[in-house]
């Protein structure tokens, strides 16, 4: 697994000059953050010891960076064409733990900038990170998953946890079209939903924790994972996601909470929380892989 050295960090920005202090604010305001992220990175001055940050490590210290930003719901939707939406001043639980893994590979590479986070998100975010039309974007968490696997963004340990067999029904999107402005506004964008949710439907690949083991099986869960919270809402194979964090002796997780209307460290366990959820059956388990084109 790849360590990340903050001795590269403090070279890089002593080289391109970007420090605290010396931010361009003329920047747009996601690039000031992305930047400000890598510079959370760096060793206190009077460090005789700098880190090393694997990546999951490096989720957690995104997931923590990124605490408060406001909730907001629908941030990738409305385009009139399909466009690589960055938006890290609103998130909602899908786009904050995308940002998060992009923000941490992005810090992995050994001269990490801007311009690497953009293509990670890009990466992380459509179909074989290809972006073309509305419906290249992955939609449904459990073909994210699938498809950031294949892509060596994440490992699914599941089923190494002791997962069981989860078969995933989904179709709410091309069920409920008038929802979604660009398949209302696209029919033949219609069609093509149906035929993904009929090949993840085909899938035999997943695995959840049903929610009775999770207590069981969280001391194999370490900060930085990504949990999916799946769901028995009709047409939907996921309803929530977030970073799993240990706060001391408690599993608890890092989420854009739509009660808290920010991101926040949740205040119950994690089997606390899956027991107030009526709808949640149990949990997915990714853990966050390193870059290997450094």
């Amino acid at each position: 697994m790849i360590k990340f050295n903050a001795i590269a960090l403090l070279l890089i920005f002593s080289v391109t000059s970007i420090s605290a202090q010396q931010i361009d604010k003329n920047l747009p305001k996601d690039e000031q953050i992305v930047r400000e992220y890598f510079q959370s990175l760096l060793p206190a001055e009077d460090d005789s010891v700098h880190p090393n940050y694997t990546p999951d490590e490096l989720m957690v210290k995104a997931a923590l960076f990124l605490l408060d930003t406001p909730y907001v719901a629908h941030t990738l939707e409305g385009n009139k064409e399909e466009e690589l939406v960055i938006n890290l001043r609103e998130l909602d639980c899908m786009t904050f733990v995308e940002n998060c893994l992009a923000l941490s590979k992005a810090a992995q590479y050994p001269y990490p900038d801007y311009e690497y986070f953009v293509r990670q998100l890009k990466e992380i975010r459509y179909r074989e990170g290809i972006l073309n039309g509305y419906t290249s974007r992955l939609h449904y968490t459990t073909d994210w998953i699938t498809d950031n696997v294949s892509k060596g963004s994440i490992e699914d340990i599941t089923y190494a946890l002791g997962g069981k067999r989860f078969q995933t029904h989904v179709g709410f999107m091309s069920s409920h079209p008038e929802s979604y402005s660009s398949l209302k506004n696209n029919p033949q964008d219609v069609e093509v939903m149906i035929s993904i949710e009929k090949t993840i439907n085909q899938r035999t690949t997943y695995y959840y924790i049903p929610q009775n083991e999770i207590k069981d099986k969280q001391s194999l869960i370490k900060s930085g994972d990504i949990i999916c919270f799946t769901t028995s809402l009709s047409g939907l194979d996921i309803s929530h996601l977030g970073i799993a964090y240990w706060n001391k002796s408690q599993l608890s997780f890092i989420h854009a909470s739509t009660k808290y209307h920010k991101v926040v460290i949740n205040p119950e366990s994690l089997t606390d929380y899956c027991g107030m959820i009526k709808t949640n059956t149990g949990i997915m388990v990714l853990r966050p892989l390193g870059i290997t084109n450094t």
